[in-house]
């Protein structure tokens, strides 16, 4: 078989990473939870995780890299951390339902999106620094690389204004960890989140939160520390992480970054471009096929063809409908027809969260989007 969905899991693992898991399963017990081997093991196996995703992801202190069950874990834990209701935030057009599923959940939120085609980082971080500038918000949420165009977002442009701006930064790293440079004190940045089973070939399962900003609890209970506090504990990782871990994903994660560190990030994403594009441009010499952003430098953008492919993501393929609209599908509205950029026309039923679309085709527009979408 040939695989072309690794934007949604890395199936073709490093053996270490299998090995791994296996040995975990029989070896481990749950770190913090005594002093006999088998927790000591689980333990030192969980820090070496936090430190080997720190020296590769940018962040200075490894207690700093919480460890989650997914993305969409640590997605939920930095919005919930930093938005409330009433409160405004800026998003790109083409967050994954990680991030628009949570926003929704927000009594009275209001979404600036902002709305520009995919391979202009120029617009998009233009757009971005004008928004933040013009609307505060109390937080800004970036992927850093489209999940449908393979659009690389200028996370480093937006991070520079929130910086500028002192303005909270959330970055959804699932298609750019391991694949393209991530760094959290670089960046700046409260919160980074990010899959194990994509680019850093890890198991399903398994997910990192990089924390530059201080987190709130998502989940409460056990955490093998302070017991006899009945809040969360204060310090980073335990805050953050209740209940028992998993070893065995967590030993797979740690062989995949080592994975990663040795071939090094530059070398693996060299390899994909050259992949991505042989696959591309084989297929549309075939017919019925074209490169989308062929003309896009390789820097922005990781290679995904017009229409989809087999076993390529196309046009409804993963993220929320917000994904849609720069490339003029479907907006961050009720279900209903597509429209061609206009913002109003909104479904009134069951409104509660306010989005505003900001793009270089004039003032946006403002409508309000149904908690159901």
């Amino acid at each position: 078989m040939i695989y072309f969905d690794a934007g949604a899991t890395t199936l073709e693992k490093p053996a270490a990473v299998g090995r791994a898991m296996a040995r975990a399963a029989h070896t481990m017990s749950s770190p913090g939870r005594g002093s006999y081997p088998a927790s000591r093991l689980a333990g030192e196996t969980a820090y070496l995780c936090r430190q080997e995703a720190a020296e590769l992801l940018g962040v200075p202190q490894p207690e700093n890299v919480v460890i989650t069950g997914s993305a969409t874990h640590g997605l939920n834990l930095a919005i919930r951390s930093l938005l409330g209701p009433g409160d405004r935030v800026v998003i790109s057009g083409y967050e994954h339902n990680a991030v628009t599923r949570p926003l929704h959940a927000i009594p009275g939120l209001s979404v600036t999106v902002i709305d520009t085609p995919p391979f202009r980082p120029d617009l998009a971080a233009e757009e971005f620094c004008r928004a933040i500038r013009q609307k505060r918000p109390r937080a800004v949420i970036c992927t850093h690389v489209s999940n449908v165009f393979g659009a690389v977002l200028p996370v480093e442009d937006i991070a520079r204004c929130c910086r500028e701006t002192d303005t909270p930064l959330i970055v959804d790293a699932s298609q750019s960890a391991g694949v393209l440079p991530v760094d959290l004190a670089g960046w700046g940045a409260a919160f980074v989140a990010m899959p194990g089973h994509k680019g850093l070939y890890g198991p399903q399962g398994t997910g990192l939160l990089l924390c530059g900003a201080e987190g709130k609890p998502l989940l409460y209970g056990g955490t093998g520390s302070m017991s006899r506090l009945q809040d969360m504990p204060p310090d980073l990782p335990d805050r953050l992480e209740p209940g028992t871990h998993n070893m065995p994903g967590i030993a797979g994660l740690l062989e995949g970054i080592r994975f990663v560190r040795r071939q090094g990030v530059e070398t693996i994403a060299a390899r994909e471009r050259q992949v991505a594009l042989r696959a591309a441009r084989g297929l549309e010499s075939a017919g019925g096929a074209g490169i989308l952003g062929s003309g896009a430098s390789a820097s922005d953008r990781r290679g995904v063809l017009r229409d989809g492919g087999p076993g390529l993501r196309g046009g409804g393929g993963g993220p929320g409908p917000a994904g849609h609209r720069p490339a003029g599908g479907a907006s961050l509205r009720a279900p209903g027809p597509s429209h061609g950029g206009d913002a109003g026309n909104r479904n009134p039923a069951a409104e509660h969260v306010v989005f505003q679309y900001a793009g270089p085709g004039g003032p946006p527009g403002v409508g309000r989007v149904p908690g159901a979408s």
